[in-house]
């Protein structure tokens, strides 16, 4: 099975997919490609002009949980929980992960103090509701690591680099949720899924968006 997976080098969605690859040994190659100027054949290919998109022998994939679904259906043994009700549990969890990636983004690009402070407010308050849906992991499942994890490592790559300069996040506030993060951000899968420079790639982001911060 061939594999090429197509990226833009600060996308959180296709970090997602690199980490389930990396995980689960799954050999396959990256093609990054600069978003605000896409070459031609990747709108050709892109439904919705997002990454990641997946080739797979040729046929295209698109969307994040998607691919990753794809992924573990189809490579060694399952990340997803195989009971029906925790799996549906795992993809709602899923969606929230994204919620607070889109929040994080907002947060970033907030180009007022007001709009920056009622983003913070927002990822604050998403933080607790799901710090109360944790236990004493070491992973979202308890023992077990799964693509809920992958879907939420990105939400902490970028928060330790975010906090660093912000400091608007007190691990002893979430607990659970900080101890989560660490022991992902620990992982070598999670590790290796962004690109050497993505520390001054991403805080060159911050500081040209233009916004408050």
């Amino acid at each position: 099975m061939s594999l090429e997976l197509i990226s833009f080098k600060l996308c959180p969605y296709v970090q997602r997919s690199v980490i389930t690859l990396l995980y689960k040994e799954v050999p396959f190659d990256i093609t990054y490609i600069d978003l605000h100027n896409p070459p031609e054949w990747f709108q050709e290919i892109s439904p919705l002009g997002k990454v990641p998109v997946l080739k797979v022998n040729g046929v295209v994939l698109f969307e994040s949980a998607v691919i990753n679904e794809y992924i573990d259906e189809t490579t060694g043994s399952p990340l997803h929980p195989t009971d029906p009700l925790l799996r549906a549990q795992n993809r709602a969890w899923i969606e929230y992960f994204s919620t607070m990636l889109m929040t994080q983004f907002q947060m970033v690009n907030a180009e007022t103090e007001e709009a920056f402070e009622a983003k913070k407010s927002d990822m604050l308050s998403q933080i607790q509701r799901l710090e109360s849906q944790l236990g004493a992991g070491p992973y979202f499942n308890g023992q077990d690591f799964s693509l809920a994890d992958t879907a939420a490592a990105p939400i902490f790559t970028r928060m330790v680099l975010m906090n660093e300069r912000l400091n608007y996040f007190d691990p002893a506030t979430a607990p659970n949720f900080d101890q989560w993060g660490q022991t992902l951000l620990a992982m070598p899968a999670v590790k290796k899924s962004v690109v050497d420079d993505f520390d001054e790639l991403y805080i060159n982001f911050m500081k040209n968006m233009g916004s408050y911060i």
